[in-house]
């Protein structure tokens, strides 16, 4: 009788979760079937789940639709740069609150956990006027500077960092390695999978970003894939859908390839940060 109820529980579970995951799932799946349409079949109704005849030339239509060599290597310097600035600040930021006792220092990380909570629209006229004194619009510093620290960075890697025993750090002490060693080649190494699930975030936030990179840039030469991708839209007479989901599946797959190289340090992330 345990096991038969066991089973059955058991099963509306998968069941459950088979539903939240074709919900999840269904909007990319019709995104990229429709990449591969031709346009009165987009609009046919009853509508049609797998193309007729697998158009492939969309991609190269929506490629050819704008600089799109221009956008690609733009959203890669970008999100790359934002990256490394973000790594370079937050880990000693993170090590000092996780390790250090100093005056002022629960302020200084409620202060932080404050700006984790402000979204940038907020703050975006301010930045933008020092960026125009500046003479940084229209330029790729005006997308990478404004996010060369992250809140949320210093929060997850202080949590990874007071995980880490104190018996390790002191062991590393008493063989003279400074604490700049300490924190890069010891504190890092332990929370690698916190620092790929941290970069896999913030690369696919800032790819994907498209306020910023639209409030800074009037310029094709400096504007990221978002932008090229919705512009396509108020460029063309007719909206050609097929040809967009082309671009918009352009800018997902880089995505895709390198959840697919991660998904397992992400896991791992998780179980380590529920420990």
């Amino acid at each position: 009788m345990y096991s038969l109820r066991l089973y059955v529980f058991k099963t509306i579970e998968w069941l459950f979760l088979l539903v939240v995951a074709l919900l999840f799932v269904f909007p990319f799946l019709w995104m990229a079937l429709t990449a591969f349409k031709t346009l009165p079949e987009v609009f046919r109704f009853p509508p049609t789940f797998l193309p007729e005849s697998w158009q492939f030339e969309n991609f190269a239509i929506a490629w050819k639709s704008g600089p799109f060599l221009t956008y690609l290597v733009n959203s890669l310097l970008v999100a790359l740069s934002i990256l490394a600035l973000q790594l370079f600040t937050a880990v000693p930021a993170a090590y000092a609150f996780a390790r250090y006792k100093f005056k002022g220092r629960n302020v200084l990380f409620g202060l932080t956990l404050v700006a984790l909570m402000i979204p940038p629209q907020v703050i975006f006229l301010p930045i933008y006027v020092f960026m125009s004194e500046w003479n940084l619009v229209n330029t790729l510093w005006s997308l990478i500077l404004p996010y060369g620290a992250s809140a949320f960075g210093i929060f997850l890697l202080r949590q990874a960092f007071m995980q880490v025993p104190d018996e390790v750090i002191e062991a590393a002490r008493l063989d003279n390695a400074s604490e700049w060693k300490i924190m890069w080649k010891v504190m890092v190494p332990m929370a690698k999978p916190v620092l790929v699930t941290f970069g896999l975030f913030s690369f696919i936030y800032h790819w994907n970003d498209y306020f910023w990179p639209l409030i800074m840039t009037n310029n094709e030469q400096v504007r990221t894939l978002p932008i090229g991708v919705a512009m396509m839209k108020s460029t063309e007479g007719d909206t050609l859908w097929h040809v967009i989901m082309a671009g918009n599946m352009i800018l997902v797959v880089p995505i895709l390839i390198i959840f697919f190289f991660a998904q397992r340090h992400i896991i791992n992330a998780f179980v380590y940060q529920s420990k």
